[in-house]
């Protein structure tokens, strides 16, 4: 299989593609919490979540606008780590953040050995407008799976679209198959789905 997806335009750019502000996070009230289908509910503060073991790995990333970036360093927690203590049920991922009403679907089945809760790049914390203090990285799917300002890991037993999911986004996001809307969406389309009501801000904290 090619190292860069069929569509996709390799850059040392690093866009900021946002659907909203950027938040200022306090790391003194910050909390990530893993709830839902699980078997232990959990909830970390900024420091437990520095006390845990990091990983450390060397991925690829494809963004849905068509552009790639190749070999950067990622650190983070692993995600199948933290999964680990919550005990799933379910097999589908929603990852949110409550900031900005945010949020994206990922199937459990992507959730391979690079995914993570993401605090640095390249060597330095990761920028607030990448999704810093701390943004989900799942590499195996396009780049808006991997959500920023990440505080919520809601674990489902059946799939339900995400922010961008309910505005034309593929459910699954796979860049291998080039999944990146939904099948036969026009513009007209798109414009009626930014105008439908979120249920996301009854996640807020």
């Amino acid at each position: 299989m090619a190292r860069v997806p069929h569509g996709q335009i390799v850059t040392k750019a690093f866009p900021v593609l946002s659907a909203s502000r950027t938040p200022d996070i306090d790391l003194s009230d910050y909390r990530l919490r893993i709830y839902g289908s699980v078997g232990n509910e959990l909830s970390f503060s900024w420091e437990q979540l520095m006390a845990m073991p990091m990983s450390k790995k060397v991925v690829d990333i494809h963004c849905v606008t068509r552009w790639s970036r190749l070999g950067d360093t990622w650190e983070g927690i692993s995600l199948k780590y933290l999964l680990g203590m919550a005990k799933p049920n379910g097999q589908f991922l929603m990852l949110r953040s409550s900031y900005v009403s945010y949020s994206a679907n990922v199937p459990m089945e992507y959730v391979n050995d690079d995914s993570m809760v993401a605090f640095r790049f390249n060597g330095k914390p990761l920028e607030k407008e990448h999704g810093g203090p701390v943004r989900a990285f799942i590499p195996a799917l396009y780049f808006w799976k991997s959500t920023k300002w990440l505080d919520g890991i809601e674990v489902m037993d059946e799939d339900k679209p995400g922010f961008w999911e309910k505005r034309g986004y593929n459910m699954r996001g796979d860049y291998n198959k080039e999944e990146r809307y939904w099948k036969g969406l026009n513009f007209v389309n798109k414009l009626m789905f930014f105008g439908q009501k979120d249920d996301d801000k009854e996640n807020k904290k």
